[in-house]
């Protein structure tokens, strides 16, 4: 946490006597003046990039306020500003590669799958407002520009309605917080031929501080590990504070990511579905191989602090996703000889614009003896896309141990389909805690969502037009927990909460299916241990009911199909002595059918059903090595699998050191895989999505903070 100093304090003692006190209030004193040292007081923020700590005080993922992790009764992760440091992460899918119960099914930077409980993320949130995230458009953001990050696993409905049963995934972007001028400047080079180099810098704008600013750019580019695989990104970030009155602060930021990349979809399999263990650079990459994504936010927000201790927030985030790509990958699985015999490609053209609003007040109040705070809001959120798509197939022999593609020719990719989507959702939420005895507090709430949209798909070449129709009225999402203090620094909870996924199939009289719903319970227990070292476990049950199942030998659907996720999560996070921060967990999860011809069969396949992960840094303070820093992470998880292909369980090893020299200047070197482990990190088909695991590599990045 952030310590905040004052420059001295001068404490007078005043004499007594048994007639009272003297001084300003007698005739005559004696007092004797003390001048002490400088004091450091310790208090909680929201940000954590001054904290030096892998944990936080303060969450605000699945809430519209920050609250203390064991008031919100879920399981909650956070990856902070120091763990993205020491882990030299640049990308989102890396620092939640490292979070307890999250599986990146890996792709190019930017472009990586992310599941929770069996169930993938379809939402971002920045600052606490979503828009929609597709994993294939390579949208997810830059990490230059994130303070820290925030999961909530399972449902989380209550302030968006409609999504997948995954939970939430909020960043909180670097904010205008700086008085003087303050900023960091970095290097950084990989053993693969990635560079990258970022600048941060922020200060007052005006004499007392009350107008605030900050920039931030970053740029990288070079090769992957795999050969033909280019990744290069370069983002822009500028943030706005303005103390408008002591309780009133307007703030706004806009950024802009590029991302340049020479795509890759995996290897292929061999013919019975077992995966190649090839060289580790193996690639299917065609020379003309290209990909191209843009990404522009604007997040505005206001917020009053009211007398009695409430508060007003209004929010607001304008996103506009674009990108355009050509790629080829391989459509046959692989010979004896390593051979494929053909090459599939896909051309895409895709736009999306969406806004977020939001407005709440926040109101605590005491009724006799109970406590309490409401929350009462409402949002809207509206999203355009258009995406022109073009796909074919070309036949003719290549080599997986000698790759070559230069007689492959760039095929004229003239769009077939045009899809239009635009979908409008918006709704009315309400939160309400009580504490009716000091260790209890009750909550309650549920939301009101409206959604309706449409996707029109028009085949270019004929005009024609089917049409997706998506609808509904004032649908009911509850929520409901508790949390109880067993001890000043350890709270049980348990929660019931619900998400909605709107259904474009028609049931057998032509109307729109129900909605499908995640209902999730979860009890666990949070406690804050000596040195700030934060630790949960969590049981879950979710089900999710009405997915959509098409009736043998007919053209319409059945909302019957029922899934379920079950599982354990152990988690710790902060310092378990002085200078040894710590960060790991462990998951056990099992996903099945509940009915059907799949009844009892695993639904997410691809999600393990253990997963260990532990990160960790030691600060040394004495002795010779003052000035060092050690740290490194182990991964380790069981199996899984993807339509029949297998990938067997793997444990990886990473290693790091920093060193810290005067004038802010600090050194880190680090090595990925240190045993060079061969391993799938994801699997898909016999043809694609089948990806290698990094080898060894060797990593450095010098950074000169001001």
């Amino acid at each position: 946490m952030p310590r905040f100093s004052r420059p001295s304090l001068r404490v007078v003692f005043f004499a007594t006597t048994a007639l009272g006190s003297y001084g300003v209030f007698g005739p005559a004193m004696a007092q004797e003046v003390y001048d002490l040292e400088a004091i450091s007081i310790k208090g909680s923020s929201y940000e954590t990039e001054d904290s030096d700590s892998y944990a936080t005080d303060l969450i605000s993922v699945g809430e519209k306020s920050a609250l203390s992790p064991r008031q919100v009764p879920q399981s909650t992760s956070v990856v902070t500003h120091k763990q993205i440091e020491d882990g030299g992460y640049t990308a989102l899918e890396e620092a939640l590669s490292d979070t307890p119960g999250i599986m990146i099914l890996n792709n190019n930077v930017g472009r990586s799958s992310i599941y929770s409980r069996g169930y993938e993320f379809d939402y971002l949130y920045f600052d606490g407002l979503p828009a929609p995230v597709s994993s294939i458009y390579g949208t997810q953001p830059d990490l230059s520009i994130v303070d820290h990050v925030e999961v909530l696993k399972g449902p989380a409905g209550l302030f968006i309605g409609t999504g997948e049963p995954a939970g939430s995934i909020n960043m909180r972007l670097k904010q205008a917080t700086a008085t003087q001028v303050k900023g960091y400047a970095t290097t950084a080079l990989d053993s693969h031929g990635q560079a990258r180099g970022e600048l941060d810098i922020s200060n007052a704008l005006n004499a007392d501080g009350t107008l605030r600013g900050r920039f931030v750019a970053a740029y990288g580019d070079g090769d992957s590990f795999v050969e033909g695989v280019e990744n290069g990104v370069s983002s822009l970030y500028g943030a706005l504070a303005w103390d408008v009155s002591p309780s009133t602060k307007l703030t706004f930021s806009l950024s802009r990511m590029e991302r340049d990349i020479v795509p890759y979809n995996g290897l292929p399999t061999d013919g019975s579905g077992d995966l190649l263990w090839l060289k580790s650079d193996a690639t299917t990459v065609v020379d003309w191989n290209d990909f191209n994504s843009t990404t522009t936010d604007a997040v505005l927000a206001a917020e009053h602090q009211l007398a009695a201790g409430g508060r007003l927030k209004f929010s607001a985030r304008r996103s506009n996703q674009a990108a355009n790509f050509l790629y080829a990958y391989a459509a046959s699985a692989a010979d004896a000889d390593n051979q494929v015999s053909r090459l599939a490609w896909l051309a895409r053209d895709f736009e999306q614009d969406s806004l977020a609003l939001d407005a709440h007040v926040d109101l605590p109040f005491q009724l006799g003896n109970w406590r309490g705070n409401a929350i009462i809001g409402a949002d809207w959120q509206k999203v355009e896309s258009t995406m022109f798509q073009a796909r074919g197939a070309i036949n003719g022999s290549w080599d997986l141990d000698d790759w070559d593609t230069s007689d492959v020719a760039k095929p004229d990719a003239s769009y077939t389909t045009r899809t239009d989507s635009d979908t409008t959702s918006k709704g009315v939420y309400t939160q309400l805690r009580l504490s009716p005895f000091e260790p209890l507090n009750l909550i309650g709430g549920a939301r009101l969502s409206w959604f309706e949209g449409t996707s029109d798909t028009t085949t270019l070449s004929t005009g024609s037009v089917s049409r997706d129709r998506f609808d509904v009225d004032a649908k009911i999402t509850p929520f409901a927990g508790l949390t109880y203090d067993i001890t000043p620094d350890a709270t049980l909870y348990a929660s019931y909460s619900e998400i909605f996924i709107p259904q474009s199939d028609l049931d057998v009289d032509g109307a729109l299916l129900d909605p499908v719903e995640g209902r999730q319970y979860e009890v666990g227990v949070k406690a804050a241990l000596a040195y700030g070292l934060n630790v949960s476990a969590a049981l879950f049950d979710l089900h999710e009911t009405n997915r959509a199942v098409q009736v043998t030998g007919e053209d319409y659907f059945v909302a019957q199909e029922e899934v379920a996720s079950r599982g354990l999560e152990l988690e710790a996070s902060g310092e378990l002595v002085a200078g040894l921060h710590l960060a790991g967990g462990y998951t056990y999860t099992k996903t099945e059918y509940r009915n059907g011809d799949n009844a009892g069969e695993d639904f997410s396949t691809y999600t393990p059903e253990h997963m260990f992960k532990l990160s960790g840094s030691y600060d040394v303070d004495r002795g010779m090595l003052t000035g060092w820093s050690f740290g490194g992470r182990l991964t380790a998880m069981s199996g899984f699998s993807s339509n029949g292909i297998e990938a067997p369980g793997y444990a990886v090893v990473d290693v790091a050191a920093t060193k810290t020299f005067g004038a802010d200047m600090s050194l880190r070197v680090g090595v990925d895989n240190l045993f060079d482990k061969a391993y799938y990190t994801r699997v898909g088909s016999q043809t694609v999505f089948n990806f290698r695991g990094e080898p060894r590599s060797l990593n450095v990045a010098l950074t000169k903070k001001f």
